[in-house]
């Protein structure tokens, strides 16, 4: 979507986006990255990580602008762990998960976003999983390593398309989340965002006001399963997923 019409407003909102959202989202992230290195030898990581990740969400999706609603929140338990499968359209779907989930969870993300100057330090001391995609032997062993932390009401997110939809359209599974749930014997926890590609497409700088919506699907368990059910799994997941 890199060919957007560029009416009025989006000429009016230029100087916005580059003079005072640009350095306000590189100024908060600074800010609450330090924030959660600060707390975390005092506070316990979930609440660090929805007081500092939840804040700065927020901030930045009300400086956008970016109004955001969720749908289906009854089917989240907040006591309980989860493999959480979500879909992947825009760096907006963080905020989003980020800001409005309102649960502790630990994310899978790339092992380079590590390397982000006070990001990268700041999601390694809230317990976040970075994994290498071009060693899958060293990918494994650091799955392996985290599910020790997904327990006692903090889950675990996963992106399994692996990277953001340039089209808007469900791309391929992996199956690291599933065989995750099914060794921790977890229910994984679909959910839909739309809107955030219109407000960031998953290429470009065309950032644009707008809205998006969370919505969270009925939980499916994973009892009884084996390795043998995983594409039965994934089917049922990728179907909630689209339905919305």
């Amino acid at each position: 979507m890199t060919d957007r019409p560029h009416g009025l407003g989006w000429w009016l909102y230029q100087p916005w986006k580059w003079l005072v959202f640009a350095p306000l989202l590189a100024a908060s992230t600074v800010f609450f990255g330090l924030l959660v290195l600060l707390l975390m030898p005092f506070l316990p990581p979930g609440l660090v990580s929805r007081l500092c990740g939840g804040g700065w969400a927020r901030f930045n999706a009300f400086m956008t602008p970016m109004r955001v609603r969720v749908q289906g929140g009854e089917h989240l338990d907040p006591r309980r762990s989860y493999v959480i499968v979500c879909n992947h359209q825009s760096h907006y779907d963080v905020f989003v998960l980020y800001g409005w989930l309102g649960v502790d969870f630990k994310w899978v993300m790339k092992a380079e976003l590590r390397r982000v100057p006070v990001l990268g330090a700041a999601c390694a001391r809230l317990g976040h999983v970075f994994v290498d995609r071009s060693n899958r032997a060293e990918a494994l062993a650091t799955l392996e390593s985290a599910k020790k932390r997904i327990r006692d009401g903090t889950s675990v997110l996963f992106f399994p398309e692996g990277t953001r939809s340039r089209s808007g359209e469900l791309g391929d599974f992996k199956k690291g989340a599933f065989r995750m749930a099914l060794d921790l014997g977890l229910p994984i926890l679909p959910m839909t965002i739309r809107g955030t590609r219109d407000v960031l497409p998953a290429k470009g700088l065309d950032l644009r006001p707008g809205s998006a919506t969370l919505t969270i699907h009925p939980a499916i368990p994973v009892e009884g399963c084996t390795l043998d059910d995983i594409p039965v799994l994934m089917r049922r997941t990728r179907d909630a997923i689209a339905s919305d």
